[in-house]
């Protein structure tokens, strides 16, 4: 394992660019890993993206082959026209179709509330980029705050429509996470990268959000490859870990922070990083570049 070079984990991160940017290089291609994203790139229309995108990024939580299942699932009822399926949505007529589908703790009476609030959505600001950026500033460093009021905003909306008497904890509202909580929101974060990014992996479709702004969709895969290379010192994950990776990434590029995110991500999934292990990284792309002290812990848990 290599030693540490500078103070501490910010002048350690310079030291990574090159190597982080050849791993980028190599992730950022179509189809190279499997991915919910690669569902959401199956549709031309930009409005259809948009809607699909914040389905599959609502649905990525568990394995992978999980939630793609899950996700053809709800795309076979929403059609070849997902956009225009929900800005005709009926919670009633539609909802039906719905009921027997579900992800985990998310039942299909969820769907039919998600689905609802996107409707909303759309026919209040025209798509969900508008509604975002209601509560979205320009001159900000990231979108902590425009995500806190998205959610709340999209909360407010009527959601007895879905489930008549509305739970004191709707299943929706996982969905609508906010930083408030101290919850990573990664999976926003996630429906985000997608969305204002643009690459061979990444859509790119908004335009009133920087890519400057974004956080890292923080994952467990993330987490422990992070802690490894030295980019973050916390053991807990949440937003603040978010947070702290994200301004050690923008020391590499202040305009496009979270550009290593796919491959960082893919890096952990396929196991490579062998922090923790007796292998240490004997197999990983970015072998010698290991926080020395990374080496010592357990891998985290997030």
């Amino acid at each position: 394992m290599a030693r540490s070079v500078g103070r501490g984990p910010g002048s350690r991160a310079l030291l990574l660019k090159p190597r982080l940017d050849e791993l980028y290089s190599a992730f950022d291609a179509e189809h190279v890993v499997a991915d919910p994203v690669w569902v959401v790139r199956r549709f031309s229309r930009d409005a259809d993206q948009e809607i699909v995108a914040f389905c599959a990024a609502g649905l990525a939580f568990g394995r992978v082959q999980s939630i793609l299942q899950s996700l053809e699932a709800l795309l076979a009822v929403m059609g070849e026209a997902p956009a225009a399926f929900v800005r005709q949505f009926d919670p009633v007529r539609d909802g039906r179709a719905l009921a027997a589908l579900g992800h985990r703790w998310i039942r299909g009476v969820d769907l039919v509330a998600l689905l609802w609030v996107l409707r909303q959505m759309i026919e209040r600001s025209g798509s969900l980029e508008g509604f975002f950026a209601e509560g979205h500033r320009t001159d900000v460093v990231t979108v902590e705050g425009a995500l806190e009021s998205f959610s709340e905003r999209a909360l407010a909306l009527d959601l007895a429509s879905a489930y008549g008497r509305v739970p004191a904890r709707p299943g929706v509202a996982y969905f609508f996470s906010r930083p408030s909580t101290g919850g990573a929101c990664k999976r926003l974060n996630l429906f985000l990268r997608w969305m204002v990014r643009a690459d061979r992996v990444d859509l790119g479709l908004w335009t009133r959000v920087r890519p400057a702004q974004l956080v890292i969709p923080l994952d467990t895969h993330v987490v422990r490859v992070s802690r490894c290379l030295g980019l973050t010192r916390m053991r807990t994950p949440g937003w603040r870990m978010a947070a702290d990776i994200t301004g050690r990434l923008r020391q590499l590029d202040p305009d496009d922070p979270i550009r290593y995110d796919f491959s960082l991500c893919h890096l952990g999934m396929m196991d490579a990083c062998g922090t923790g292990t007796a292998r240490r990284d004997s197999q990983c792309p970015l072998r010698g570049l290991c926080w020395p002290r990374a080496a010592s812990r357990r891998r985290p848990s997030a």
